[in-house]
Formats: structure tokens, C-alpha cells, sequence
């Protein structure tokens, strides 16, 4: 009997490949009412906890010293493009921090926006860190550590006062003891966090549903989901599920794509987490999972469905852009019984 937690890969009548995926959808009190595949199982987040990470970049101060806007904020959650409109934003926050691009320790790749990167080439110019899809989180990390005082060249080490203020934000959000959170290095040098499925799920709930935070807590956590909701662009940018599906949810979903096959979405209105993670860490099957489970859990609508349906059910195509086959969410969510 074939697993049923799949995405199926056809070419032509074949299915030539199946990715297994974990899901956990958990409600706003922890309970995980579905799931597939394993929803316990530890992951590392990766850039999925990036909104999680950005609450010590409020909560000490830094984001009002430094006049943040909606977009800046939503940035600092980022796993951007590169596009013009970011790598602008990353500079423009820099400045009013006091700091240059060089103070950038997130290493470098080049952009995913080739627009950008044909334009570097032309151009004989050098791709730096500001280009790094991870410059944002970085950008925000640096404005923390330069508002507290803190040495500014170790900020992204594990044992900076930055990252120890996430790791603690992070424990408090998805309410998973600390000392059992998994360290690794994540790809652009800093700290990533590594959870059981359910628990990552459960912070996106709570991020969804604050009230059980105090009241500087909850007004933090809302201030972050709604700069991404509000400002979807500094999210991913062009052509990307992050910013599209915040765009289509219209202030009802805010997501976050990580690294290896790892998507979290909260939902405002139900107050459901869900997290997504592909177990052969390929990511091009997450966002069909993840619609996949929007889709059964009927928090879409028809028009939402038709809008990211190029997300849903991706189709692949040759050299010649002719399309040769398509991605296919083959699982049932099961529904958990509470005792």
C-alpha cells in the first residue's frame, strides 16, 4: 500500500518521483488537530522562525529608535529576491543605524532575481552580502545589537546577546523548553533552531491568536504579522509564494518559507498554525503541500485557489518552456482526535 503523505512528480504518464511530507495544523491552545506523516518529529526551522526571530528587534527598542516602517519590518523577516526594492531597504536601514554594508556577516550568494544579477555583471560589480536573501534578518539583527550597545562584529555567534534573545523568544513562542531546542548553523551563519513539527506549528498559532501572550508581547508579535501582511513584496518579492499568498490572503495569512522543504502559515481568522516539512528537503514540493492543506482544511477561497493555483499543482516544463509534466499533492490530512 503506497505512503500516503506524497507529492507526486509526473512526466508525462509516469510518476517519476514522490516527495514525503510531515504536516501539523495545531490550534491556538496547542492541540494538533491534523496531521500526516510524522507531526512530532524535530526539524530545523530554518528561515521559517525568521518572523519569531524579528520580536527582540521590537521588543528591546530598536525598531522605534530606528523608525521602522511597516516595510522595513517585514523585511527584517525576509528571504528576499534581491531585487532592487530590498537591497535599497537593507541600505536605507543601515544608514539610519549608524552602519555600512561591510557590517553584513551573512556571507554571500548570488541573487535570486537574475534581473539583478545580469545587472551586477554588466555592470562589473562584485555581489556582496547585501545581496544574500538572508541580508534583511541580518540588517535587523545588526539595528538590535547597535541599539543595546552590543559588540557589533560577533553579532550572529550563538552566544551574542542577539541570538540568545531569540533563542529565548523563540522557546517562549512555541512554549518548548529551551535547553531542548537543537542548535545548528544555518546557510548565512547564524543560529538555526531546530523543533518538533507540532511545536513550530503551535508558535505560528499563537503568532495567529496572541492573546495568551502578556500585552508587550501580543502588541509585538501583531506589529510583526501585520508589517509582512502589509508589506508582502519585502517578504520574498517577485514571483514568490511568500509574497503571493500573503498578497491573495488579504490580511488573513501570513507565511514563511524555510530552507529544505520547511513552510509555517498562520491564520488570523481560525487561529490554526500549520507547518510543512519535506522530508528529502527538496523544496519544490512545500508549496503545493502547503496549499494542499489550505485547500482540505477549506481556508481558501475559489478566487484565492485560482489566483495561486500556479503554486498549488506547479507545472514543469522543458528547456523550450513547453510543459512536460506537473507536481501532485497526493495525501489526506488525518484529523486527531482531542481525549
Amino acid at each position: 500500500m503506497e505512503n500516503n503523505n506524497l507529492v507526486k512528480v509526473r512526466r508525462g504518464n509516469q510518476i517519476e518521483s514522490r516527495h514525503h511530507v510531515h504536516i501539523a495544523v495545531v490550534d491556538s491552545k496547542g492541540n494538533l488537530l491534523h496531521h500526516a506523516g510524522n507531526p512530532d518529529g524535530k526539524v530545523y526551522a530554518r528561515s521559517s522562525m525568521k518572523p519569531i526571530q524579528a520580536i527582540p528587534i521590537v521588543e528591546t527598542g530598536a525598531a522605534d529608535y530606528y523608525e521602522f516602517s511597516d516595510a522595513d519590518l517585514s523585511l527584517c523577516t525576509a528571504s528576499h529576491n534581491g531585487e532592487d526594492m530590498h537591497t535599497d531597504r537593507v541600505l536605507s536601514i543601515l544608514k539610519r543605524v549608524g552602519l555600512e554594508d561591510t557590517a553584513l556577516n551573512c556571507g554571500t550568494h548570488i541573487p535570486r532575481w537574475q534581473d539583478t544579477y545580469k545587472e551586477l555583471i554588466l555592470n562589473g560589480k562584485e555581489v556582496t552580502p547585501l545581496y544574500n536573501n538572508c541580508s534583511g534578518k541580518h540588517t535587523g539583527m545588526l539595528a538590535t545589537a547597535k541599539f543595546m550597545d552590543e559588540p557589533i562584529d560577533t553579532y550572529y555567534l550563538p552566544d551574542h546577546p542577539v541570538q540568545q534573545r531569540i533563542l529565548q523568544a523563540i522557546s517562549d513562542t512555541c512554549d518548548y523548553p529551551k535547553d531542548e531546542i537543537e542548535i545548528g548553523i544555518d546557510g548565512c551563519g547564524v543560529p538555526v533552531h531546530g523543533l518538533p513539527l507540532d511545536r513550530l506549528a503551535y508558535g505560528f498559532a499563537r503568532m495567529a491568536t496572541p492573546a495568551s501572550f502578556g500585552n508587550e508581547r501580543k502588541k509585538t508579535v501583531q506589529r510583526i504579522t501585520n508589517a509582512m501582511m502589509a508589506a508582502p513584496e519585502m517578504v520574498g518579492g517577485t514571483n514568490r509564494f511568500c509574497t503571493d499568498f500573503m498578497a491573495a490572503g488579504n490580511g488573513r495569512f501570513f507565511g514563511k518559507a524555510g530552507a529544505e522543504g520547511v513552510y509555517c502559515i498562520g491564520d488570523i481568522e481560525t487561529g490554526l498554525g500549520i507547518a510543512v516539512k519535506v522530508a528529502d528537503g527538496n523544496g519544490r514540493a512545500v508549496y503545493p503541500a502547503a496549499m494542499e492543506v489550505l485547500v482540505q482544511l477549506g481556508l481558501l477561497n475559489d478566487d484565492q485557489i485560482e489566483q495561486l493555483t500556479a503554486y498549488h499543482h506547479p507545472k514543469l516544463h522543458n528547456a523550450r518552456k513547453e510543459v512536460i509534466g506537473e507536481l501532485i499533492p497526493a495525501f489526506q490530512l488525518k484529523h486527531t482526535s482531542l481525549a
